[in-house]
C-alpha cells in the first residue's frame, strides 16, 4: 500500500501545479490514452440524484474550432493551440424534469432501479424540484441546476489532468445565447436537449505561471 502522506502530498502538488493556462504550446499534443483518462474522470463524476445531466463534446474539427474561437472572447487565446478542447453541455428541462423520458431511462436502464422503487424515487425528485429548490418555474432554473452539476465533472477533469502533468483552462468567456445558436447550427445540442454550460481547454503551458495565491486557510475554513 502506498504511503498515505506521500499520496496526499502528490495530490496537493497537483493542485499547486494547476492554473488557468492562457497560452498552450501548439506543438505538444496530449496522448490519446491520457486524454481518455481525463474524460473518464468526468464520466465517473458524481451528480445529484444520479442524473448525469451532461455531455462532453470534444471539438476536433479545425473549422468548428475557428468558429468557437471567433464567437468566444474567452476561447480566443486558447484556440487553435490547445491540444484538446471540450464544450461541456448541460441537459435542459426537456431531459431533467422529474417526468422526462431521459430520467426514466437513466434510472431504469443505467441505474437498474426496480419499478417499485423507481416510482417512489421519481416522486422524491418531483418534490425536490417543485418544493425544495423550486426548479420548475420557467425553463432556466433546471438548466442552471444541471449546469452546476457539470462543474463537478469539470473540476475532476482538471484535477486529474494536473495529476499527470497536463494543463487546462476553464472558459466562461462567451455569450451563452450566441454560443447555443452556433452549437445548435452544428447539430450538437440535439434540438434543445442540451445547452452550453462551460468550456475547457487542455494542453501544455508555454510558460510557468506566478506562484499560486489563495486566502488563508483559517479565513476560508470555519468550524461552528
Amino acid at each position: 500500500m502506498r504511503n498515505k502522506e506521500e499520496l496526499k502530498q502528490e495530490i496537493l502538488d497537483a493542485y499547486h501545479f494547476r492554473h488557468a493556462t492562457k497560452e498552450f504550446d501548439p506543438d505538444k499534443k496530449i496522448p490519446e490514452d491520457d486524454f481518455r483518462f481525463i474524460m473518464e474522470t468526468g464520466r465517473l463524476s458524481p451528480s445529484s440524484f444520479g442524473f448525469e445531466p451532461w455531455r462532453f463534446a470534444v471539438i476536433e474539427s479545425p473549422e468548428l474550432r475557428e468558429k468557437i474561437k471567433n464567437a468566444s472572447w474567452g476561447a480566443y487565446s486558447k484556440l487553435p493551440d490547445a491540444s484538446h478542447f471540450v464544450v461541456i453541455l448541460a441537459r435542459t428541462k426537456m431531459d431533467t424534469k422529474y417526468d422526462s423520458d431521459y430520467l426514466k431511462d437513466q434510472f431504469t436502464n443505467v441505474l437498474n432501479m426496480p419499478s417499485d422503487i423507481l416510482e417512489k424515487y421519481l416522486g422524491r425528485v418531483e418534490e425536490f424540484q417543485k418544493d425544495d429548490f423550486k426548479l420548475l418555474e420557467g425553463d432556466r432554473p433546471l438548466y442552471d441546476w444541471a449546469s452546476k452539476q457539470t462543474y463537478i465533472a469539470l473540476a475532476n477533469m482538471m484535477t486529474a489532468a494536473a495529476q499527470i502533468g497536463i494543463d487546462s483552462c476553464p472558459i466562461e468567456g462567451f455569450n451563452i445565447e450566441k454560443m447555443n445558436e452556433l452549437l445548435q447550427e452544428e447539430g450538437i445540442l440535439e434540438d434543445g436537449h442540451f445547452g452550453i454550460s462551460v468550456m475547457v481547454a487542455f494542453g501544455y503551458r508555454t510558460k510557468d505561471p506566478r506562484p499560486k495565491s489563495r486566502r488563508a486557510f483559517d479565513d476560508v475554513v470555519k468550524t461552528y
